[in-house]
Formats: C-alpha cells, structure tokens, sequence
C-alpha cells in the first residue's frame, strides 16, 4: 500500500480551514490543519508534508515568512500561498522566493484540485528524475525530454510561473531549446490567444517598429495598405522575442513603453491600440554585459527580467544524452523509413565524450545525418561525423579501462542475438546491422559458438 500524501493547510480562518480540508480530502490524502503560522511551522517540521497551503496575510507571521522557514527546513516541500491581494507582481516575486504556486481567494475548489494534483505530480517526476536508478524511463515535458535535476528544475520553475507571469526572460547558449521553453510557458499558461514568434535576429533594422508595432497605408514608401503588427497579432496571447539582445536601441525604447503602456501605436498613426499580451525574451547573450557597453537598455532589462530561466548547455547535463539519442533515432528513422533501432555501445559512448558546441541541436542534426547515411539498423562509430572523434580526447589508462568496457558490452550484445536467434547465424548478423564474416570473427574472438 502507497503511503499517504501529507498536506498541511495553515489559515487563520476557521471556515477556509474546513473549506479546504473538505475539497483536498481523499483516500489516499492526510490532510493536516493550523490556524495559527507558527504551530503551522512546528506541524511542517514534525511532519514534513508533500506540500504546504499557507495564507499570505495572518497574525504574528506572515505566508511568506512561512514560505522562508519552510524553504531553509526543507526545499523538497511545495508550498501554495492564498490571499484575497492578487496582484502579478506579488505572485511572481512570491514564486521567485521558493513557492510552488500562488492562489487568488476566494479560491475556486476545482482550480485548486487542479494545481494540487499537478503540484503533486511534478514533484513525483521530479524525484524520479532524480534517482540514480538505470532503468528510468524516457521523461518528457511539453515537448522537452530530460532526467537530470537542473532541467526538472525547469520544468517545475515553467509549471509555476505560467499562470502568473507578464513577462520572462531566458538565457541559454544556441541550440539548448529556448523556443521550447516558450511554447511551454505559452502553453502551461492557458492564455486564449495565439503563439506569435520573432526572430530580433533575422530582421532587418529599418523594419523592426513595422513589425513589432504594425504600420498605416503612405507611412513610408513602400507602406501601400495598413499593417497589423506582432504585438496586435499576440493580443490575448504570447510574443516570443527570440534574441532580444539583437534588437536595435531605437526600438527597444518603443518596446519598453508597450510594455508598462500596454498600448501600441502603429508606425504614422497618432492613434493608440491596446493590448495584453505575455512576452518571452531569450537571448544567448550576456545582457549585463551589452548594457555595461551600451547595446541594450538597463530598463527594459529589468522589465523583461522579473522571472529569469537559464537552459543549461547539453556537456552540462550528460545523463540526458542517451534519452535524446534514443529520441532522435526514432524519430528520424520514422521520417527516413528507416528500421534504425539505436545505437552500438561504442558509438553512445562517443556521443557521452563530445563536448556538443552546437548542444541539442547539434545532436539531433548528427542523430539525423547518421539515420539518412546509415545502411544498418544500429548507428555505429561509422555512422557519425569524423570531426566527433577528432575532438573526443582520452586519457590512456582511461582509454584501455573503455576498451575493456567495450569489449564486454560487444560480447554480450553477440551472444544474445545468437541466443534470441536461436543460434542462426544469418539471423544474428542482421539483428546486430553487421555482415555475417564480422559476426564469425567476433564469435572466435571472444570464444563463443552458435
């Protein structure tokens, strides 16, 4: 039998105690009450629950006091505040301080289960994670396959702030999944509007107010009929700035004002528009840098920077590597009509050994290369660029230690397409994508008979 869920509920209020203990209640939830903060903190540490429900205004402590004894006990325990006060501002800030989530009062019983359940359930992923174990199974969130805890820590940051947020700013090298991360926040934030992408970086500097602010028919030569623009087209929606640190000056002023406005004027129109609408900037740049140089305006960085979101580079987070192989293969094998099933021992191996300048996005080109090339159903050593093995570097006594490794993973790799085979050479030989003299040369060389 599953141990129980542990959840404490702290509220001043006696009738939202009984309010929430009701709508949480479950066979498989302890539901646990304080209507005072501090016993509140001393049931948390005699417990340690799964999660936390705390009010943001009560005597003799505040939630977010709660939140910050709660998070030097224990950063594991999720906590949820709940206040009659909403504003986006204090929801972020409250997350940015450790809170799992943050809930207008009165409180809709059905939101609630919902963000419980989910609150619940990501952290199970997370620690799943986590482990050390070998067999996990391929993680996905929205569209992003990982194991390793920085990147669950994404994930969970993403689940937290979607709701909330007006405006995010992610960092990370080229090629980490940034556009991933804002379809996620768009997505997780059940915004009705639509997804609308600008590449700063692709746009030529005269056009830019066009298309983030639109422009009238005769505004400058070549304005033949009116034009809506990004920011009007992502109303009741998100805009994703991709390479923000690209924009010019000029019109990351403009930028600026729309964002405290929330208002747009189209290019040779003295009319404003309105507008409301989420804003994901990412960059590969070091802003504090660009600002110290005067490339980019200090205030609109800390505009865009309430929530900020580092993607880690691909050598930093090695244990995803296998994960993402595996998904690249069958996705390419599908696409080529290919029946690749993976990859040997030796070519994983030298797929762990590459630094990835070019991160994930080099790893699915390399996956992909292979498939196309490849005249067998596993990628091997052959399959995958030179260049792979050039800048792979290792140690001698390492390198005789991973040829020994290698040897016996090949060894029992043969010896069970022999076994599955039932002893068919033939058989055997096009499990393993090798020709049926190379199969006969590993049998004798590793001593082993049909």
């Amino acid at each position: 039998m599953n141990e129980a869920v542990r959840i404490v509920v702290i509220d001043d209020n006696p009738g939202s105690l009984e309010l929430l203990s009701t709508a949480l209640a479950r066979p498989d939830v302890a539901v646990h009450t304080a209507s005072n903060p501090v016993e509140g903190v001393q049931l948390v540490r005699r417990l340690r629950p799964h999660l936390v429900l705390t009010d943001l205004v009560m005597p003799e402590m505040s939630g977010l006091e709660v939140l910050q004894q709660i998070v030097e006990f224990d950063p594991l325990i999720d906590v949820l505040l709940m206040t009659a006060h909403y504003t986006t501002e204090t929801a972020v800030e409250a997350i940015r301080h450790g809170a799992a989530d943050y809930l207008q009062k009165p409180v809709k019983l059905g939101l609630l289960r919902e963000r419980v359940a989910g609150l619940l359930a990501a952290a199970a992923q997370r620690r799943k994670a986590g482990s050390d174990q070998d067999d996990l199974p391929e993680s996905k969130f929205e569209g992003m396959i990982a194991r390793s805890s920085p990147m669950w820590d994404l994930f969970a940051m993403i689940q937290r702030i979607a709701p909330h947020y007006r405006s995010v700013l992610v960092h990370g090298p080229t090629g980490t999944g940034k556009d991933l991360v804002a379809s996620a926040l768009h997505r997780r934030s059940g915004v009705p509007g639509k997804l609308v992408v600008l590449n700063c970086s692709a746009v030529v500097e005269t056009l830019f107010e066009s298309e983030l602010f639109g422009h009238v028919k005769g505004a400058f030569t070549g304005a033949d009929r009116d034009k809506i623009g990004l920011l009007e087209l992502a109303n009741g929606g998100t805009l994703f700035l991709d390479e923000i640190g690209d924009m010019p000056l000029s019109t990351q002023a403009k930028l600026l004002r729309v964002l405290q406005n929330r208002e747009v004027q189209p290019v040779g129109s003295l009319s404003v528009r309105k507008v409301d609408v989420r804003v994901v900037a990412a960059t590969h740049r070091d802003l504090r840098a660009a600002i110290a140089a005067g490339a980019f305006r200090e205030d609109l960085y800390y505009r865009l920077s309430m929530v900020e979101l580092t993607l880690p580079p691909l050598r930093e987070r090695t244990e995803d590597i296998p994960l993402l192989a595996r998904h690249f293969v069958q996705k390419f094998s599908r696409e080529f009509g290919k029946p690749v099933s993976g990859l040997t021992p030796r070519a994983a191996m030298m797929l762990q050994r590459y630094a990835w300048p070019g991160n994930v996005r080099e790893l699915e080109h390399v996956i992909g290369r292979a498939c196309m090339l490849t005249e067998h159903t596993m990628l091997d050593v052959a399959d995958l660029p030179e260049e792979l093995a050039q800048q792979i570097s290792i140690a001698p006594e390492e390198s005789a230690a991973n040829a020994s490794l290698l040897a016996d993973q090949e060894r029992r790799l043969v010896e069970e397409a022999l076994r599955e085979c039932a002893g068919n050479q033939s058989q055997a030989a096009r499990k393993l994508g090798i020709g049926r003299d190379a199969l006969r040369y590993k049998m004798k060389r590793y001593n082993l008979t049909a």
